[in-house]
């Protein structure tokens, strides 16, 4: 007789305030209801994310959205098994907010308390939309993370290589400031693309030359400020052409690095000698659509089966963080009330830090 689990999940991370409830059933999940509240209007006139006003909008939204999905639902706390909550890593205050949330809910309620690495929620993803057995291949590709992970179980993860500066996402939304595009960059940037020439600018590959899965795109972004300010200082300004083409020429530079460092993850992978292998994505920038090309070319190439979740389930939710809590309360890890918000959260623990990682310790 199968198992049925119902766990409420909650997620505060960054600018993404969200609730979820998610259950397994007949050994598959099913995503009960779902919350979401943005802050992008909030952080517009800023350019990025403030920490400070995402902090203080999670404190006032996070409560809401538990009771919309409980209103959805129809379902009592009564009827959860536990609640999960992102733990880190993520923007302190935001994280903060959540567990503190979650703390009082359980200790309310009386149910178990399960602190979820962010990372692992996304991670796990695949498991919960496609029933993914383990081991698989995954690229976390997101505004504030990118690394490639064998994933073995629900919280058994070997890094295979990751950013050590900027995550594309970032580096998406940086070069839109210093075009003068709106935020969020990423989808801005590859609207622009469309109409440029990725030819026009020679911008580099970063760590191409060097072996191994590791990542840089700090560089990129210094040289596409490099030749913006050159056609600035021959023309005068920039023209929606001149635009076109500096995200053009971003876009298809930052394509062939995770083309290039995808294929080098697989063959690593393969070493492993998976029975089913799969290369699994997820995170907002896996909806660009021509990163995403390169990345289904280099599975179809290598005999790899790819996947990637929906949308709505590679940006920030809470039922990536529910469905992290399910797996972790199948294998019996639950946290007390003395669980800590982290701001920063290796997965695999054993991996040396990333370059750049700071006195704090690995970020990711």
């Amino acid at each position: 007789m199968s198992e049925t689990i119902t766990i409420l999940g909650l997620e505060s991370s960054c600018d993404d305030t969200a609730a979820a409830i998610v259950r397994l059933s007949d050994d598959r999940g099913e995503i009960l209801a779902s919350s979401v509240h943005g802050q992008t209007a909030l952080h517009a006139e800023f350019g990025g994310v403030v920490p400070e006003i995402a902090a203080r909008a999670h404190v006032e939204k996070i409560d809401l959205c538990v009771e919309e999905v409980l209103s959805a639902t129809g379902l009592p706390l009564s009827a959860m098994d536990a609640v999960a909550v992102t733990a880190g890593p993520g923007l302190i205050g935001g994280v903060l907010a959540g567990v503190m949330c979650a703390k009082g809910i359980a200790a309310g309620a009386g149910l178990p308390l399960i602190g979820v690495n962010h990372l692992a929620g996304h991670a796990l993803t695949p498991r919960l939309t496609d029933g993914l057995p383990f081991p698989y291949l995954m690229l976390l590709v997101s505004g504030g993370h990118c690394q490639f992970l064998i994933v073995d179980g629900p919280d058994d993860f070997t890094r295979l290589g990751g950013t050590i500066d900027d995550a594309p996402g970032e580096a998406f939304d940086k070069t839109a400031r210093l075009l003068g595009l709106p935020q969020p960059g990423g989808p801005e940037v590859e609207r622009a693309a469309k109409a440029g020439d990725p030819a026009r600018f020679a911008f580099p590959r970063p760590l191409l030359d060097r072996p191994g899965c590791d990542l840089s795109f700090s560089g990129l972004k210094t040289a596409l400020l490099r030749a913006r300010d050159a056609v600035v200082a021959e023309k005068g300004g920039l023209t929606t052409g001149d635009r076109a083409d500096l995200c053009a020429g971003f876009q298809a530079a930052i394509a062939d690095v995770l083309t290039e460092k995808s294929r080098r993850a697989i063959a690593a992978y393969l070493g492993h000698g998976p029975s089913d292998p799969v290369f699994a994505v997820a995170g907002g920038v896996a909806a660009n659509g021509a990163i995403r090309a390169g990345l289904e070319t280099v599975c179809h190439e290598s005999g790899l089966r790819f996947t990637a979740p929906p949308l709505a389930l590679c940006t920030d939710n809470a039922a990536m963080i529910a469905w992290a809590g399910i797996e972790r309360f199948r294998l019996g890890l639950f946290d007390g009330s003395d669980l800590v918000a982290r701001p920063r959260w290796p997965l695999d623990r054993t991996a040396p830090a990333l370059l750049g990682a700071g006195k704090k310790g690995a970020k990711a």
